[in-house]
């Protein structure tokens, strides 16, 4: 299979387009050790004061892990589903009850999607953003064509 020509343009994105990117969506990925195994949870968060906000429930693995490393992964694509895009956010999260940050996370619109209590809010404050956008390749480029079946 010729491939040449047929990479569709990688653009790095700086950490201005990577927030807007951020603020124009609200599901992501959020990944964190837990002993010997890696944990990876879909979440909804809001972005504020350059960090995001996420809530979940107080007997989650997700309550645990105070302090830990993290990595968030936002993706998304334009309207039409010709470019795609993905921001990875790396920093620590840390659980917060203070009534102001409560406040904060209750202004920015974040509302948990599942019912029951999700009272325990968690802030992750990056120390890394980095993200990219690309053409989304037609499918003729990601499969070599089909030999006629032999008669």
């Amino acid at each position: 299979m010729n491939t040449a020509g047929a990479d569709p343009e990688i653009k790095e994105l700086g950490v201005h387009d990577c927030w807007k990117l951020l603020h124009s969506t609200s599901v992501c990925r959020i990944a964190f050790t837990d002993g010997n195994s890696v944990e990876n949870f879909p979440m909804n968060f809001v972005t504020t004061n350059g960090t995001l906000l996420m809530r979940t429930g107080g007997a989650t693995k997700l309550s645990s892990f105070d302090g830990k490393a993290v990595a968030v992964e936002a993706d998304g694509m334009n309207q039409y589903g010709t470019i795609a895009w993905s921001v990875i956010l790396k920093g620590h999260a840390t659980v917060v009850s203070d009534a102001e940050e409560t406040q904060d996370a209750m202004d920015a619109g974040l509302s948990p999607w599942q019912p029951g209590q999700k009272n325990t809010l968690i802030r992750v404050t990056p120390h890394d953003i980095s993200g990219r956008r690309f053409v989304i390749a037609a499918p003729t480029h990601w499969w070599p064509p089909r030999e006629p079946a032999a008669d």
